[in-house]
């Protein structure tokens, strides 16, 4: 009995391995580090950074401020 057991485990291990493999469940570092690069480039695309966001707010509350001015403005003249 031992004499099948031994072939049949290692022909299932090759057999996983192969398969492992085929599928691409191993992944190399230069695979990752690639993918990785991907990302960040698709991030700084589709997302703004919290400078960009931090500047678009400091730029709208000096609009405001100048609109405000113009309407107090406006109304000292009526």
């Amino acid at each position: 009995m031992e004499q099948y057991t031994q072939p049949v485990i290692a022909a299932c291990i090759v057999a996983v391995i192969v398969f492992c493999i085929q599928f691409g469940m191993f992944v190399r570092p230069e695979q990752l580090e690639k993918k990785h690069r991907e990302i960040l480039e698709d991030a700084e695309r589709k997302f703004a950074s919290l400078s960009m966001v931090n500047d678009l707010k400091s730029q709208f509350y000096e609009i405001k401020q100048k609109i405000d001015q113009i309407y107090d403005i406006l109304l000292e003249r009526k």
